[in-house]
């Protein structure tokens, strides 16, 4: 298992990955195909940001990327495995090589919006809770989280 800079052919696969992890909530069919703009990644993505792909036995099962904002702070912007290797550390591993790359770039704050789902997970990281939004979905609140470094 290792960590590998996307290139931009892996956008299909990235996308692929990206939607099956999300419909793993049990969001409906009919949600999905709501959200399927924002759960593209399109190879301008790939260029323009750091993409890096969770590489187990010559396949791409997760992948993490993140925006640089202004004053030494990044936004997490996606960080996704697919369903079957969920709850079994691979989100844990991928989530390190991203805190240690932060660390290394000497990065001072992460903010991230949470999957409602996945918030428990950011918190045994270390994240905690700023704020939320509402989402498209009536009554579901997105958790704004960071983690200062």
């Amino acid at each position: 298992m290792n960590i590998q800079n996307a290139k931009t052919e892996d956008h299909i696969r990235l996308t692929e990955i990206t939607k099956k992890s999300k419909a793993y909530w049990g969001y409906s069919d009919e949600q999905m195909e709501k959200w399927n703009n924002n759960l593209t990644i399109t190879r301008d993505y790939i260029e323009e940001n750091p993409v890096f792909n969770l590489i187990d036995e010559n396949q791409i099962i997760g992948y993490y990327s993140y925006l640089r904002l202004e004053n030494n702070q990044v936004k997490l912007d996606n960080l996704f495995i697919l369903p079957e290797y969920i709850g079994k550390g691979f989100g844990s591993f991928l989530m390190n090589d991203f805190l240690e790359r932060m660390r290394n770039e000497k990065c001072q704050k992460i903010i991230l919006d949470s999957e409602p789902n996945a918030e428990q997970f950011y918190q045994k990281i270390g994240f905690t809770k700023i704020g939320e939004f509402e989402t498209s979905i009536k009554n579901r609140f997105m958790p704004i989280m960071e983690m200062k470094l």
